[in-house]
């Protein structure tokens, strides 16, 4: 029996009855048997401060830990101005440092995200590869998930409506999973 793959899903908004923390609840409920999708908060990260690297705020300290406990990762980004929000940007800053201590390094990681734009959060995504470069992790390539439309998609109360869209997801999901093994078993090779 292959083992359970735990994902950590983070989102980049802070907002309560975000678009793409709903799209990150759906998420949680969509994910494949074998797999559990658990959620980091962001609340309560501070700035990133290079002084504090060496002994991070209690918030951050728990944040590595749950990245290096995770087997993958979902990003979950809104699109702020072209590019990541400054929240989620921040918390990839903390998780990386003290240089040579990045908790990100060789995981697995896909990519979503939800705007009230027809293109969704196409530019985000891509500025969030961009750094995975750097962060030495392993972006999924297929599928690509943007939610445009979001209004059109969620209630109310933020809960994803869409059957269209929660299919994308639980492709994605799937995908991840598949990713995440192949990457397993290609380090114990």
């Amino acid at each position: 029996m292959k083992q359970p793959i735990t994902i950590l899903g983070i989102a980049g908004s802070l907002r309560r009855q975000s678009y793409n923390r709903g799209a990150l609840r759906a998420a949680q409920e969509l994910v494949p048997e074998g797999a559990t999708l658990e959620i980091f908060e962001l609340d309560g990260i501070p700035a990133f401060n290079q002084d504090d690297e060496q002994n991070p705020p209690a918030k951050v300290a728990e944040l590595k830990k749950r990245v290096r406990a995770a087997d993958a990762i979902l990003f979950v980004t809104p699109e702020y101005n072209y590019s990541v929000p400054g929240v989620l940007k921040n918390a990839i800053d903390w998780a990386s440092r003290p240089y040579g201590d990045s908790a990100w390094d060789g995981k697995p990681a896909a990519i979503m995200g939800a705007s009230m734009g027809n293109i969704a959060t196409a530019r985000a995504q891509y500025h969030l590869r961009q750094s995975m470069v750097f962060l030495n992790m392993f972006p999924l390539n297929r599928p690509e998930v943007m939610i445009g439309n979001a209004a059109d998609r969620f209630d109310a109360n933020g809960i994803l409506t869409d059957e269209t869209t929660k299919g994308y997801i639980r492709r994605l999901l799937e995908a991840l999973v598949k990713w995440t093994r192949q990457i397993q078993t290609t380090e114990i090779s």
